[in-house]
Formats: structure tokens, C-alpha cells, sequence
């Protein structure tokens, strides 16, 4: 069967372009935020670098209470979701409740240019709050796939997506350059940082309309229509455990994903920090450095979405946790070829390879594996629980980094997440899995 990156079994490529503008959008904050600027403004200067900050009897690194804060937001979204997924099945907003954590995580985003040195607990309240409503929204944007979208198309729409992310991650992040350190002759001086942090919520929230705008969501089912809505959401996510014993390819897809996501995410927010303390990278070389992650990423997103369409989802996956447990295992012995900070560009290669691919193959596999009818409820069930599994990842990490003072040794702890969640994705049967949601749908 012929690839083409532009024809789509649903004629609607107007409400693609418009869902697929959202990753444009946030993908700022995830950029900007939590992968270059901010983790390392945190880390490094509000909560003391090296120096760290004192909480009771212990002493914490900045790189170890960006960790923690981290782990905070992770846990504040599962804890703060748990009835959204179901509620917008019942009621058909899944578009309502994007948009308003999306203007959560723009305000908080935007109260982060108030951050000073020092000022650990206000700036990672505001990291909390932010990431919330990153996290939060995911949940509904990701459930709107399957309005727009047939399974056939999932993971070329998927890759689509993240691959305008990475554009419009790095197309904000390369004015932020700019910003920073304006060209001679330039019409204006330097900006600050605070500068940049506003200039994301800005993005996020202009860049996010066309979806509103653009996208139609599927109806309420019957159930909202006689009963409290609020109990039945809780009737429906409380079943949901249930459901997914029924759909023994999706439970196993699901523990899998908890655990491999955990490690990217989490080598995700750390990179920057890793950069600034480890090899001394200052904030300019960092950007050009994430600016050439975002140029390749999106060329690996283009091709996981061609590697999905020819060898699927589970085996794209299973490729990229391997370069994943290779990447690791590099960076803890950085520098065994003489010159640390050009491997760590090579590294950053690598990585950007399969970062997309792997989060891109993991969002199709996921909605190719649910059944269509319950499609929020169980990524709001997925997001719920990946949240509460993405703080063990942070935790690890920081933990690491507080008992052995290194971020290169504590590097090896997120290498057993890859290798679990490979072992497991391994044992995955993609075609019966989508059998057993079809299969569903007609019993239920």
C-alpha cells in the first residue's frame, strides 16, 4: 500500500488541519517550559543550583526539586481529572473542558515572567499550575482524535500532529533567540526571560483557536440524559477498570505505556537541566541546541507515521524504545569518545529521532486499541493513571540525584523504565487488540 502523507480515508482535511494546530500550540509550553528555558531557569537559579535549598533536615539540588515539582504537577492532574473523561462522553464537551485548561495553563504560563531567584515555591506553585492545564488538556485532545478520524488514519494523523508541534515549538523558541540576544542593528534591545515565558502563553493561547473553531465533537450519548451527571461519570469511570479486563491487548498496551512514557517524559524535562549542569551549556546554546531537536523530531515523527502505516504501531514502538535504552546508556558514560558536548549533540540526534515517534505511535496505538463509543472515558482513564505513573519517573530521578549528588548516575534508574516497558509492549498482539474493541462495542 502506497504512503501518502495527504490522503485520509475521512474527507475532512480542513478539521485535521485544525485539530493538528493545537500541537502547534501547546507544544510551546513544552518546549519552551518544561524542556529549555524554565526547567533550567528553576533548577538553576530560583531553587539554587548546585547550592539547592534547604526543606527541613535536608538539602535539595535545584535539579532534584525540579524533579519533585515535577512529580507534584503529575500527581495534581490525575487527582484533579478523574471524572472529566467519562463527563465529557456524557455530555459531548470534550472541547469545553480543553479550553479551559487551556486557559489555566496560559495564565500560569504567563505569571511565570513574575518568578525571582529565590522564589522556589511561588515558581513551582506556577509550574504546577501550568503543567495541570498542559496535562489536563491532552486528555480532550487527544480523545478528539477519534471524532476526526478513522482507525486507518490514526497514526498518520497522530504523526501529523506531532510533527506541526515540533514546528511551532521551535519556531517560538527560535524568536525567543532573537528575544534573548537580538541582532545588531536590531529595532529593540534584549528581552528578558519573563519576556519569554509570556511570549508561550501568548502562542499557546492564539494558536489553539483554530480548533475550537475548526473541529466538531461527537454528541452526548443517552445516558447523560436522565441522570446526575456527575454520579454517572463516576459510575462509568469506576467501571472502566472492568472494561479493560475485557480488553486484555489494551490492559497490557496500557501498563506498558505507563512505564516507558514515565522515562520519556521525564528525560524530556531533565535534558536542559542535564546541558546547564553537567556540561555548562549557557541559555543561547541550549536553544540552538533544542531548535536542531525540533528540526529532526519532526522529521521522525513524519517517519514513524510512514513506519506505522508499514510495520505498525506496536513494532514502531518496540524500535524506539531500543535507540531510547541506547541514548541512556550513552549519556551515563558521556565523554568515552573525548569531547562530552559534541556527543551530547549526537545524542540529541537520537533522540529526537524517536521522541516523536514514540509518543506519536503510542496516541494512535492507543485509540486504534479503545472502543470508539468510550473514547474519552478511557483516555481520561489512560491520562488519569499515566499522570500518577509519570510521577514515579520525576521521583526516581530526584531521588537519585539527592543520594548520589550526580544527574549522570541517576540517569541509569529511567533506563529500567525502557526495558520494562519494551518487555512488556513486546507480548502485545496489535490486530487482536482491535478485534476485542470492535468486539466490545457490539456486546456492549
Amino acid at each position: 500500500m502506497r504512503f501518502s502523507l495527504l490522503q485520509f480515508k475521512r474527507k475532512n482535511p480542513g478539521e485535521i488541519a485544525a485539530w493538528a494546530t493545537y500541537d502547534f500550540a501547546n507544544s510551546a509550553f513544552a518546549t519552551v517550559i518544561l524542556a529549555v528555558l524554565y526547567n533550567k531557569y528553576y533548577a538553576g537559579i530560583v531553587a539554587g543550583g548546585a547550592e539547592g535549598v534547604a526543606l527541613g533536615p535536608f538539602h535539595v539540588q535545584g535539579a532534584a526539586m525540579l524533579a519533585f515539582v515535577g512529580a507534584a504537577a503529575m500527581i495534581l492532574v490525575a487527582l484533579s481529572a478523574p471524572i472529566l473523561g467519562a463527563l465529557s462522553d456524557l455530555t459531548g464537551r470534550k472541547k469545553e473542558f480543553l479550553g479551559a485548561y487551556t486557559v489555566l495553563g496560559c495564565v500560569a504560563t504567563a505569571l511565570m515572567m513574575t518568578v525571582d531567584a529565590g522564589e522556589w515555591i511561588w515558581g513551582g506553585a506556577l509550574l504546577v499550575l501550568a503543567q495541570l492545564g498542559f496535562a489536563g488538556a491532552l486528555i480532550f485532545y487527544n480523545a478528539l482524535l477519534i471524532d476526526i478520524a478513522e482507525p486507518e488514519d490514526y497514526g498518520k494523523i497522530s504523526g501529523i500532529g506531532w510533527a506541526w508541534g515540533y514546528i511551532g515549538g521551535g519556531l517560538l523558541l527560535l524568536l525567543n533567540l532573537f528575544m534573548l540576544k537580538p541582532p545588531k542593528g536590531a529595532p529593540f534591545g534584549a528581552f528578558s526571560l519573563g519576556d519569554c515565558f509570556l511570549s508561550v502563553a501568548i502562542w499557546w493561547g492564539v494558536f489553539s483557536l483554530p480548533l475550537f473553531w475548526g473541529v466538531r465533537q461527537s454528541k452526548a450519548t443517552a445516558l447523560s440524559v436522565k441522570r446526575d451527571r456527575f454520579k454517572e461519570s463516576w459510575r462509568v469511570l469506576t467501571k472502566t477498570l472492568h472494561r479493560i479486563k475485557r480488553l486484555p491487548e489494551l490492559a497490557k498496551f496500557f501498563f506498558a505505556f505507563l512505564i516507558y512514557n514515565d522515562g520519556v517524559e521525564t528525560v524530556i524535562i531533565m535534558a536542559a537541566v542535564f546541558g546547564d549542569q553537567e556540561l555548562r551549556m549557557g541559555s543561547d546554546e541550549l536553544i540552538l541546541f533544542f531548535l536542531m531537536v525540533q528540526g529532526v523530531a519532526f522529521l521522525g515523527a513524519l517517519f514513524f507515521g510512514w513506519l506505522v502505516e508499514r510495520i505498525g504501531n506496536r513494532r514502531s514502538i518496540l524500535i524506539s524504545l531500543v535507540v531510547w535504552c541506547f541514548v541512556l546508556v550513552w549519556a551515563w558514560q558521556l565523554g568515552w569518545l573525548g569531547n562530552p558536548r559534541k556527543e551530547y549533540w549526537v545524542l540529541g540526534i537520537l533522540t529526537a529521532l524517536v521522541m516523536g515517534g514514540t509518543q506519536a505511535a503510542s496516541r494512535s496505538l492507543q485509540a486504534y486499541l479503545i472502543p470508539p463509543a468510550h473514547a474519552s472515558e478511557f483516555f481520561s482513564f489512560f491520562g488519569i493513571s499515566g499522570k500518577f505513573a509519570s510521577a514515579i519517573g520525576p521521583l526516581v530521578y530526584g531521588l537519585a540525584i539527592l543520594l548520589t549528588g550526580s544527574l549522570r548516575v541517576a540517569i541509569l534508574t529511567l533506563l529500567l523504565f525502557f526495558v520494562a516497558g519494551f518487555l512488556i509492549l513486546w507480548r502485545v498482539n496489535e490486530r487482536e487488540g482491535r478485534n476485542q474493541a470492535i468486539a466490545f462495542e457490539i456486546e456492549a
